[in-house]
């Protein structure tokens, strides 16, 4: 009897997230990212990947949030001259306002991005383990659950943990595509 009751607790919690507008989905894209502050590096191109999550508020407006893995850096000349990539690992969780211009088409979306560290490859600095950013970008759903995304993510917090490097912060173009299920 008590499985009963959980089942249909469960089956009642899907029908009323689904009625309110819970979307679950995944997405993944190219990041073309660069230092923005002191120091003279060159744009590289990596990648994003994760889960999606919009929240339904009213048929206007979403609270969307998301998991991903991201890589980001930029490319300097190290002390011989050579191009040297620094590439940084991170799990970003953005929690975005998601305002709709066309009902259920396309949004804009503004919000805080918390950053969190994996690992780093490139010797130029020691590197800060959080990094807090503001993303702002579009969003257009396209037919059936697809959709695809441009975003700029502009850092807040310097990357490095050193007062030698100075002023260094992320700057990332994001492209994507997605499906929300």
């Amino acid at each position: 009897m008590k499985k009963l009751i959980v089942a249909a607790a469960l089956f009642m919690g899907a029908l009323t997230a689904q009625a309110q507008g819970l979307n679950l989905g995944i997405k993944a894209g190219a990041n073309f990212a660069n230092f923005n502050g002191d120091v003279d590096t060159d744009g590289i191109t990596s990648f994003h990947a994760g889960a999606v999550l919009e929240l339904n508020i009213v048929p206007m407006f979403s609270v969307q949030a998301e998991g991903m893995f991201s890589t980001v850096g930029a490319e300097y000349d190290n002390a011989f001259g050579a191009a040297e990539d620094i590439n940084l690992d991170y799990i970003s969780v953005p929690v975005l306002a998601k305002f709709y211009v066309l009902p259920n088409t396309l949004s804009f979306t503004a919000g805080p991005q918390f950053s969190f560290l994996v690992s780093d490859a490139g010797d130029i600095f020691e590197t800060k383990k959080f990094e807090l950013a503001a993303s702002g970008g579009v969003e257009l759903k396209i037919i059936a659950g697809l959709f695809a995304q441009a975003r700029y993510n502009i850092g807040l917090t310097n990357v490095n943990d050193s007062t030698v490097a100075g002023d260094v912060k992320n700057g990332v173009f994001q492209l994507s595509v997605g499906y929300f299920f």
